[in-house]
């Protein structure tokens, strides 16, 4: 009998200690992965309906980053745009933000349409 007791008190001990062990095994995988540079990090999300989301996602190691534009349901994700990153794209063309060049890209200008 006390043999049995001594089995269940511990299995007890070791299923309250189980969320604890979980989580700083967490927070040190989390540690780890942070510190690579090749983080992603939403820049933008718009709701475009009840499921359906845009949203702007910066990604890549600090040197080359790259947003991508993507359209996210329940069911998928889609890429719908690629760009340079926010200070890449103000350098290199003459748009002078992010906003400014999302702004571009979701209303190219028109080319005129010879009749």
């Amino acid at each position: 009998m006390t043999q049995t007791l001594v089995i269940v008190v511990l299995f007890v001990v070791a299923m309250a200690a189980l969320p604890w062990l979980v989580r700083r095994v967490q927070l040190r995988h989390a540690a780890g992965g942070a510190t690579g540079g090749a983080a992603s990090r939403v820049l933008s999300a718009l709701a475009v309906g009840p499921q359906q989301r845009v949203v702007t996602v910066e990604v890549g190691p600090e040197g080359a980053r790259a947003c991508l534009v993507l359209g996210v349901t329940a069911q998928s994700i889609t890429c719908l745009h690629v760009m340079g990153s926010p200070t890449a794209v103000g350098q290199g063309t003459p748009v002078a933000s992010f906003a400014g060049a999302m702004a571009l890209a979701a209303h190219p200008p028109e080319k005129a349409s010879h009749v």
